[in-house]
């Protein structure tokens, strides 16, 4: 995911300080990115430099100063032209699954323990995003009806893929068991 774009697609959508544009990645089910805040405060003095977002200085008392951040009309144009670009497949790169082309190394109950470990860890991603898809936000933009079905159809297919994930390991599980102990 371009961190700039999906910086100014929230831009877009209202103005944000650094801070809450971090918090807005890290509880979206729409993106897969949990970026550091160095890659956010970068991003965004680059955006600046570059005149595709304004920074207005805020005064708090007994608190620092925040930066609220705006997109500018060539923000938009960015976005926009990124918007019309050609798409790029979805990255599908799983480590558990280049783990696993190599698990002729481990015995049966490596791989099972192993398998085992990473079925909890799907299970309990599913649970999380079904949860945070309960509890809904609305801190997700809604401008009209059809971004809001936007947002919900980009969650949905984020949670609906951890399922699928979580399927296939119990297939993968099941066939397993059809191998005698393998020798480590």
């Amino acid at each position: 995911m371009s961190i700039r774009h999906a910086i100014l697609g929230f831009l877009s959508w209202k103005p944000f300080t650094g801070y809450e544009l971090k918090k807005r990645f890290a509880d979206s089910l729409s993106f897969h990115w949990s970026g550091n805040n160095a890659q956010i405060y970068g991003s965004l003095v680059k955006l600046h430099e570059e005149g595709l977002v304004t920074i207005e200085v805020r005064q708090q008392d007994k608190r620092p100063a925040q930066k609220i951040y705006t997109i500018t009309e060539a923000g938009r144009r960015e976005l926009k032209a990124w918007l019309l670009a050609e798409p790029e497949l979805p990255e599908l790169r799983n480590l558990f699954h280049i783990r696993l082309a190599w698990a002729e190394l481990l015995g049966s109950r490596e791989l099972e323990l192993t398998v085992e470990a990473y079925g909890r860890l799907l299970e309990a991603q599913v649970l999380m995003c079904r949860e945070t898809r309960r509890r809904g936000s609305e801190e997700t933009p809604n401008r009209s009806p059809r971004e809001s079905f936007i947002w919900k159809s980009v969650e949905d297919n984020r949670i609906e893929g951890f399922e699928r994930e979580l399927a296939w390991l119990r297939s993968l599980e099941e066939g397993l068991k059809n191998f005698p102990e393998a020798r480590p």
